[in-house]
């Protein structure tokens, strides 16, 4: 047996392993916060119930569960995303955990990267959960389930920026205000409960360029009418992607 069998080597684990680390414990994390769970999963889905069983809100012609379950998971998306994200990003820059975790082998970019992973498993589960409740209230989609993806993934990515960039910038008692704030506005005037044609056409106009009406609108096309590429929808989220994570990534603080 040679001489330097038992000599320790160390150094850093390999890049994807320490992402996929990482991305598993912030999930972890995630599901064990039960803050977060309120806003991800209890929500969504008390929403979801609610306004299909009750007759609260004017949905238009047909079920109210088939305009219902595409807001629905538009305000999924956006509770995982932007809202969770940015509390809890918020809060581990204040009390330094980014700053350590800047200090490790890990890159900072994986360290988002692991994050972003995080909110798309969140999401995942999300979207499944909210998904069976639908369909035991009697909903019936339709549409090409590739421009769903799509949509989502976009949309994720919208409010990812957004998100990273208020736990970035603001202090984190003011993310915490502020998003909060942002996810009831969103919630009521972003088309996901209450159809956008209720509010006057001035109105209606600058709210349909918000980023969850734009999901919620591109996804009630495809699940609800059965559309084809939801191209305006699909181009507003773009627009929102690029300019939230590229404002992110310019003026995001780590300490």
């Amino acid at each position: 047996m040679s001489a330097g069998t038992y000599t320790p080597r160390p150094g850093a684990a390999p890049l994807g392993r320490m992402i996929a680390a990482q991305a598993a414990l912030e999930t972890r994390m995630l599901l064990r916060n039960g803050e977060q769970l309120l806003l991800t999963v209890i929500i969504p889905s008390l929403l979801l119930v609610l306004f299909s069983t009750v007759d609260v809100v004017d949905t238009g012609a047909g079920d109210p569960v088939d305009f219902l379950a595409p807001g629905v998971l538009a305000l999924a998306v956006m509770s995982t995303a932007f809202t969770g994200q940015a509390i809890a990003t918020g809060f581990e820059r204040r009390y330094g955990v980014l700053k350590r975790l800047g200090a490790t082998p890990l890159p900072r970019w994986a360290l988002m990267t692991a994050k972003t992973l995080s909110v798309l498993v969140t999401e995942v589960l999300q979207v499944a959960l909210l998904t069976v409740i639908a369909l035991v209230l009697g909903w019936d989609p339709h549409g090409n389930p590739l421009w769903v993806v799509l949509l989502l993934l976009l949309g994720t990515a919208a409010f990812s920026g957004l998100g990273l960039l208020m736990a970035g910038t603001l202090k984190a008692e003011a993310t915490l205000a502020a998003a909060n704030l942002v996810f009831v506005l969103l919630l009521v005037c972003g088309g996901v409960v209450v159809p956008l044609d209720k509010f006057p056409d001035a109105v209606r106009a600058v709210l349909e360029l918000l980023p969850v009406a734009a999901l919620s609108d591109g996804l009630r096309d495809v699940l609800q009418h059965g559309a084809g590429v939801p191209g305006e929808d699909l181009l507003v989220l773009a627009v929102w992607t690029v300019l939230g994570l590229g404002a992110a990534a310019r003026f995001f603080r780590w300490e």
